[in-house]
């Protein structure tokens, strides 16, 4: 016991209290985790779901893409999952519905997507399953648009979009099947309009208006106070989906080795993500120290 009567124990228990009072208020983590969704851009499938989910924002976009300048949107859904007993779950970023019964599917390139006609096809099926109800002829399927939106030119011919033209072989003669798949790229700037709806995707700048309702919606979400709520979303799913992405590995559960691995991987994939080293080591439980010697492998 020292000349002050304060015991080691003491001493100890005071500097915990000290470490509890400084560390940041629930409120403040929220804050941190909004402000860093306000830097997330439209190739983002967590932020491109929230900022379509939206008639007029994601009808300024789908008639871009696909050249119908009177198209009407009357219906969207974001992160629509289409669910079978037997096989794989499709989740949908966007969905939207025309006047016209169309559908039309926004999809925005993952990192673990290696095959991406065979993804095409998989989400097209899906729809298909769901769209023909029992007792429905086959001419009651409605058109399906798979939109297909890539960061990089995936297919490497220098050009912005692709559509897939379908005939018969050695003929002219179309085959129509009511599915119509369309790729656009971010790389490519062609001087298009849909060059430049790609240059602001990624962007996603909430003081360009360039783009319409598109951009309107954007500086809601970014700047306005009512926007708030819908960034708050954004940050969670963004964190859920950086977890996720470590439970996929494996590295999440298991022995103590492999939960610590575990975090590593989170904290990589919420930096590559746009969080602050601080907000990571938050929400991860870790020193900051540390995080920081692990994002110095990068």
């Amino acid at each position: 016991m020292g000349n002050d009567g304060i015991t080691a124990k003491d001493a100890a228990a005071t500097n915990m209290e000290i470490a509890e009072l400084q560390k940041p208020s629930f409120i403040r983590i929220k804050d941190q985790l909004v402000e860093q969704a306000r830097n997330f851009n439209l190739l983002s499938n967590v932020f491109m779901s929230v900022a379509l989910n939206d008639i007029l924002a994601c009808q300024h976009v789908i008639r871009i893409l696909t050249g119908i300048q009177d198209l009407v949107v009357k219906e969207v859904r974001s992160q629509h999952r289409i669910s079978k007993i037997t096989a794989h779950d499709a989740i949908l970023d966007i969905l939207a519905e025309d006047n016209c019964g169309q559908l039309v599917n926004l999809e925005i390139q993952r990192k673990d997507t290696i095959d991406h006609a065979r993804r095409t096809r998989f989400y097209a099926a899906m729809l298909d399953s769901e769209c023909l109800g029992k007792g429905k002829d086959y001419h009651q399927m409605p058109d399906v648009h798979i939109i297909y939106i890539s960061e990089t030119d995936l297919w490497a011919a220098g050009k912005t979009l692709y559509q897939v033209e379908k005939k018969f072989k050695g003929t002219e003669i179309p085959y129509d099947d009511g599915i119509y798949v369309t790729y656009v790229n971010a790389e490519i700037d062609d001087g298009s309009d849909i060059a430049k709806l790609m240059n602001y995707f990624k962007t996603a700048n909430p003081e360009d208006m360039s783009q319409g309702d598109l951009s309107a919606r954007v500086h809601f979400l970014k700047c306005e106070e009512g926007g708030y709520p819908e960034m708050c979303e954004v940050s969670e799913k963004i964190y859920k989906e950086g977890i996720l992405e470590g439970k996929k590995e494996g590295i999440l559960e298991g022995k103590k080795e492999g939960i610590l691995e575990g975090k590593k991987e989170t904290a990589f994939t919420m930096k590559k993500k746009g969080y602050s080293d601080t907000i990571i080591a938050d929400i991860l439980k870790v020193e900051i120290n540390e995080i920081q010697q692990w994002l110095a492998e990068i």
